[in-house]
């Protein structure tokens, strides 16, 4: 049996501020500092072999911050803008609440959750899904065959298409999924990398 652990990156500067965040870099806020703290707290049992995170910053830190209150600064780190979030287009740097009102409620959640409504000028899930589950099957996916116990470190949307993937959900169901910030959810697969159970830690 494998372990992966997948961790959406703490609370960001605009997930305070509510806005639409994507592929602008923006860091943790304090409160994110404290959740991937309390994450790493979370995994104090784990010994792990390799580490997958994005290329943005609020994820890159996540994870710094995770493996230092583990106490395991030292394996093998990947960074891949595969694993990066959805780009969310025209909505980018936009305040959600004040979006919802300008096309409404309904359009943004779709937007949010639906698996193949892009933003304007933006990806929808299907299209983050198709740089993220190769990206998995050459790179990750190898590791837990291998036995290894893997970290992945990225975005709500990213790791949603790859929750998606693992848990075979369907594209209704996968609508009303939300991975929140900072909460390790671990899978067991087996040998065939199949997932056997799997629980937020």
């Amino acid at each position: 049996m494998s372990q992966l652990v997948l961790i959406r990156h703490g609370e960001s500067q605009w997930n305070l501020e509510n806005r639409f965040t994507g592929w602008v870099d923006v860091p943790l806020s304090p409160k994110g500092e404290q959740e991937a703290r309390s994450a790493g707290r979370k995994l104090q049992a784990f010994r792990f072999d390799c580490a997958f995170t994005s290329v943005l910053i609020r994820a890159k830190e996540t994870l710094r911050l995770v493996l230092e209150e583990i106490g395991q600064g030292t394996i093998p780190i990947e960074e891949d803008k595969a694993l990066n979030e959805r780009m969310y287009g025209e909505l980018q740097g936009l305040n959600k609440a004040e979006t919802a009102q300008k096309y409404g409620e309904q359009q943004v959640k779709i937007w949010r959750r639906s698996y193949d409504v892009p933003p304007p000028g933006g990806e929808s899930l299907k299209d983050t899904a198709e740089r993220v589950l190769p990206y998995y099957a050459k790179r990750i996916r190898p590791a837990l065959l291998a036995n290894k116990t893997v970290l992945v470190v990225a975005h709500g949307n990213s790791l949603r298409s790859l929750a998606m993937h693992l848990e075979h959900l369907s594209k209704e169901a996968v609508l009303e999924l939300n991975i929140p910030t900072g909460a390790p959810l671990w899978y067991e697969l087996d040998s065939l990398g199949e997932v056997t159970s799997h629980r937020y830690l």
